[in-house]
Order: structure tokens, then sequence, then C-alpha cells
């Protein structure tokens, strides 16, 4: 599959051939097929390890915080997400050409979206904040930091750090506080 994303890369999906995809690999036509009945379902295969690649640094990312840090749980996964997506934002508009945000069966959106809202809830539980819609608050933050990380690239900011803790900053600030009790 590195193979396929660097000619993918280089020269595009539709100039490249299985081909040439075999011969970068040096395997076998057979073996190609073997794994991928064609070049669409290698463009699939090549979506999930994306997506897996893209949460997996996200977790990362809240590593470095503790289990219960919610808002450093948060403020460290929106400003992963924007790092990562800056970074690989040439292999993501390659492997998800055909998705669309409206597209509600997108179970990359939707395991990322998981993630979130698990955070989300996670705060919410302890009571550090109080949406009244958590998944709205969610796929607005999921929406939000993938629409302003696009303009970001499209600027071709060579620093995004900066950037990507405005970003973090502002999504925290959709969260509700918990209603204090009346004294």
């Amino acid at each position: 599959m590195a193979a396929a994303e660097k000619l993918f890369l280089a020269q595009g999906v539709d100039a490249t051939t299985i081909s040439e995809i075999v011969e970068a690999a040096q395997v076998a036509k057979g073996t190609f097929y073997h794994y991928f009945s064609s070049k669409s379902d290698m463009l699939d295969a090549l979506g999930k390890r994306y997506t897996e690649q893209f949460l997996a640094s996200l977790e990362e990312a809240m590593e470095g915080c503790a289990s219960d840090d919610w808002t450093g749980r948060l403020l460290a996964w929106i400003h992963a997400n924007v790092e990562t997506y800056v970074k690989t934002y040439r292999t993501h508009d390659i492997v998800y050409t055909n998705h669309h945000h409206h597209d509600r069966s997108n179970q990359a959106k939707n395991a990322i979206l998981d993630q979130l809202l698990e955070i989300i809830e996670g705060g919410r539980s302890a009571g550090i904040w109080a949406p009244e819609e958590p998944r709205i608050v969610a796929l607005l933050i999921y929406s939000g930091v993938h629409g302003a990380t696009d303009d970001v690239i499209a600027a071709k900011t060579k620093d995004c750090a900066p950037f990507a803790r405005r970003v973090s900053e502002a999504c925290l600030r959709m969260l509700t506080l918990p209603q204090k009790p009346a004294t």
C-alpha cells in the first residue's frame, strides 16, 4: 500500500496503473489481486489505514494528559487534529475523494466523531462542562476543526501551532459550563 500511496501522491490516482503499483512494490500482479480486486479496493484500504493512523495520532496526543483531564484531552485532541490534518491532507484528499460530509455512512468520520464525543461526555460526567446536546457540539467541533484547517492549508501556513491553539480555545468556548446552584 505504501507504494500505491507514493504513486498516487506523485502522479494522481487516475494516472497510476496497477502495473506501476506492483512494479513499485516489487510484487507480482497476482499478489496485488490476491489482496485487492481493483484500484478502488486499494483506495478503500488506504482510507481505512489513513483513518486508523489519524485516530492513533489523536490518541497519542491525549496520552500526555491524565485520563480525567477532560479539558486537556479536548485541547490535545483538537490541536493534534489540526497538526495531523495539515501534515497528511494530500493523502486525505486522495483517499476521501468520494466522501462527503453529508454521507451518513462515512465510517471514518464516525470513528473520529465517536472519539471526540467520548471526550465531551467524559467532561460532562465529571461536571467540567454541560452541553445540552453533546453530539451536536461534537459535530460542530469536528466540522469546524476540519473546515478551519482547510483554510490554513489553503493559506499554506508554515507553522500551524498558533492557529491550532486558537482553534482549540474557540472550540472549548463552545462547551457550556455547568450551572452553579442558586444560593
